[in-house]
């Protein structure tokens, strides 16, 4: 608990932080990225299998390494958000959030009565009914809500959006952001580029922390991201490290696959 409010902490102060994101279900990646000194690890559901049952495993290894952890689930439902809680999750990342109505859906299935309406209940979150009584006094303060800005909904209402005090801050997504614009995949188009610093714009009006994904981080990047205004970077995935490593094998394997192999001679 102590780290999940010392993350929140961090994001109403609009420090720099670093996350890293998990997209293959074994807890043991999970393992070895919290000792990255990550600030937080975040789950993807939304593009991977990862089911309820895994993602309880994971969120058990990120906090048992004192690193808070957030699922994003793979739709706004309850069904998926209440048993990440239950598991445990430190808070929730919510994929493609484009308005104040469905801003207002999600409060109420994260936060507990009187802000939201998420029901009681007695699971690993409490530690199983140990700490039942400081979590749900405390979860309302200390959780964590970031929602993804994914399309030019969003972009037109980010306004709406960030005006709810219950938002601790955002990821821009620029993938689903880049097709919603008609440019799918080009990351660095100026639609992108321009809709990407609206948002950045706005959080540092409303306060709020503002983060994105590199794909491939290294030192030039992320300083570009972060002289662009963003407050936190989330630093490639399980996934992409795995791509990098296999793009390199392939290039590295036919060197040596057709060369002709030299007898030694004594």
């Amino acid at each position: 608990m102590e780290a999940r409010r010392l993350l929140k902490n961090k994001l109403k102060a609009r420090e720099r932080l670093f996350a890293g994101w998990v997209s293959f279900s074994h807890p043991s990646i999970t393992e070895t990225f919290a000792r990255v000194n990550f600030d937080f690890i975040a789950i993807d559901m939304e593009h991977s299998t990862i089911s309820v049952e895994q993602a309880q495993r994971i969120i058990a290894a990120s906090q048992s390494a004192g690193v808070p952890c957030l699922p994003r689930p793979v739709s706004h439902s309850n069904d998926w958000i209440k048993p990440l809680l239950e598991s445990g999750a430190d808070g929730m990342l919510i994929q493609m959030v484009n308005n104040a109505e469905e801003v207002k859906t999600l409060i109420d299935h994260i936060k507990y009565p009187l802000v939201g309406n998420r029901s009681y209940g007695v699971n690993r979150a409490h530690a199983y009914g140990f700490d039942f009584d400081e979590y749900v006094t405390r979860w309302n303060d200390d959780s964590i809500f970031l929602l993804q800005i994914e399309s030019k909904e969003a972009i037109n209402n980010i306004n709406h959006l960030l005006a709810f005090d219950e938002v601790d801050g955002v990821m821009v997504g620029p993938y689903d952001l880049s097709g919603s614009l008609g440019v799918p995949g080009q990351l660095n188009h100026p639609l992108v580029l321009e809709a990407s610093q609206k948002v950045i714009d706005a959080c540092k009006r409303f306060g709020k922390s503002c983060g994105t994904q590199v794909t491939d981080p290294d030192h030039a990047n992320v300083k570009d991201l972060f002289d662009r205004g963003y407050t936190y970077a989330i630093l490639g995935s399980d996934l992409f490290a795995l791509w990098k490593w296999s793009e390199r094998m392939q290039s590295l394997i036919p060197d040596f696959r057709d060369a002709k192999i030299k007898e030694s001679t004594v």
